[in-house]
């Protein structure tokens, strides 16, 4: 399986595509430029720049967005205004790094080191009430957080442990019972972003592979999307029947002139539908 190239390199990193109904469509994240890019119906892009990071976002119930910014978080109103949350550390050298929203209307988001030190990240999250818990600690480089459809199983990548690691998940525990799901770790393959879709599959962008894996929810591997990039980033299903693969790309610390397409958003047919993305309840 292929993917087709539907934008230009319009991205230095991008990362953290969303589809909801909510807001019209596609959104995706450059994520160290801190700005938010939109897909119009048109195939034109529209650019927010939001914070110095914008490390993920997720629609609110209530309108608006939830969004992982470089310390912490904000929220976006229904009218598109912004408000900021206290930070939660001050550490210029910590940012955040991607998130998810559990089955409970919770919002959570990993932080990494800007130097990639180990375990110098941590998983948070955000209660509807505004409250923040860290929920995992000593992470390096916090990724991809996706529930499966009955909200029991979350599958959780930290890219540097190179692999797919799966919790249990009820609303009172929370994530429980970590094990690794998928290990790369005898291939060198770093797991970005993930996402999950309707009959359980487990889709695993690679950020140093070229390619977009799907593994069943035995762990099985049953699909691969070529890339002709190296770094790939993050994957949403999208469109408004759920039925199309989006995929962002990277061209941080590509060398000039390499790897022309890095930093395009990317779209796969795969026969195969998403889940809705969940949303904040605060």
């Amino acid at each position: 399986m292929r993917a087709e190239q539907i934008t230009e390199p319009v991205a230095y990193h991008a990362e953290g595509p969303v589809w909801s109904e909510r807001w019209g469509g596609l959104r995706w994240l450059d994520m160290l430029a801190g700005d938010i890019l939109s897909l119009t119906d048109n195939g034109d892009i529209a650019r927010r720049h939001i914070s110095d990071v914008v490390a993920a976002i997720r629609p609110r119930s209530q309108g608006g967005a939830v969004i992982g910014i470089e310390r912490g978080f904000a929220l976006e109103n229904a009218d598109g205004s912004l408000r900021r949350l206290d930070e939660l550390w001050t550490d210029d050298q910590v940012r955040m790094n991607e998130g998810s929203c559990d089955p409970d209307g919770r919002f959570y988001c990993g932080s990494m080191s800007r130097d990639k030190r180990p375990g110098a990240g941590a998983l948070y999250r955000l209660d509807p009430d505004l409250s923040v818990r860290v929920v995992l600690d000593t992470v390096t480089i916090s990724n991809g957080l996706e529930w499966t459809r009955d909200g029991s199983r979350a599958y959780y990548n930290d890219t540097a442990t190179y692999s797919v690691s799966v919790f249990d998940y009820d609303s009172t525990a929370g994530l429980t019972n970590r094990r690794v799901f998928v290990d790369l770790s005898a291939e060198g393959k770093r797991p970005d972003g993930l996402t999950v879709d309707e009959q359980g599959g487990v889709w695993v962008a690679l950020s140093n592979g070229s390619a977009v894996r799907r593994y069943t929810s035995d762990g099985v591997l049953d699909e691969v999307i070529e890339m002709p990039v190296k770094k790939v980033t993050a994957c949403t299903f999208g469109g408004r029947q759920l039925d199309q693969l989006f995929i962002t790309t990277s061209r941080e610390g590509i060398e000039p002139g390499t790897d022309p397409l890095a930093g395009s958003l990317f779209r796969a047919f795969t026969g195969v539908r998403g889940l809705p993305a969940r949303e904040f309840d605060g």
